[in-house]
């Protein structure tokens, strides 16, 4: 049986309101769909935050969703695209022991290969930072599992798309 499901990327530009997050988050917990991602962060607009949720969804489910969001009352416009409409990125941090960084020759070998690079080194620990696509980051994860991680932490996704989105536009028309 073919899996018609693709990865969306859901930009919701929204007032910053108590409660907002709860209630998208019941749209899909409802519907028994998982998040893969959810960021939130300030956008480009003074005043106006943006949830980015990455699913995998068929393209019927996904307008569907996207209907129902845009019904919050906090909610300005929502947005969905594919990955292959969009620009994106993760970051995650590596805390390892700082030993391996001097004794391992092959741990220089997989940052300088990786491009990740060192945020801090004491004598207990050194940390890792890298940006990348989600392949990139878990075969650096795999890299350094055989060193053994003290600590590890990924965002989720941040996206850009390649066209341009109309939100400044329609906020200003608004206005």
């Amino acid at each position: 049986m073919e899996d018609n499901r693709n990865t969306y990327t859901i930009s919701i530009y929204t007032e910053n309101n108590i409660g907002l997050l709860n209630r998208i988050s019941a749209i899909f917990q409802r519907r028994h769909i998982n998040v893969e991602s959810l960021n939130t962060s300030i956008s480009e607009i003074e005043g106006v935050s943006r949830f980015t949720i990455v699913v995998k969804l068929k393209e019927d489910r996904i307008k569907k969703i996207v209907g129902q969001i845009e019904k919050q009352v906090e909610v300005i416009k929502a947005y969905y695209h594919t990955d292959e409409e969009t620009i994106y990125q993760e970051s995650c941090m590596f805390k390892l022991k700082s030993d391996l960084l001097f004794e391992e020759r092959e741990i220089q070998n997989i940052i300088k290969d990786s491009n990740a690079r060192i945020v801090t080194v004491n004598k207990e620990f050194f940390v890792l930072e890298k940006s990348g696509k989600r392949n990139e980051i878990e075969q650096l994860y795999r890299d350094f599992s055989a060193y053994g991680i003290m600590q590890f932490v990924r965002s989720g996704r941040i996206a850009v798309t390649k066209e341009e989105m109309k939100i400044s536009q329609m906020l200003t028309a608004f206005n």
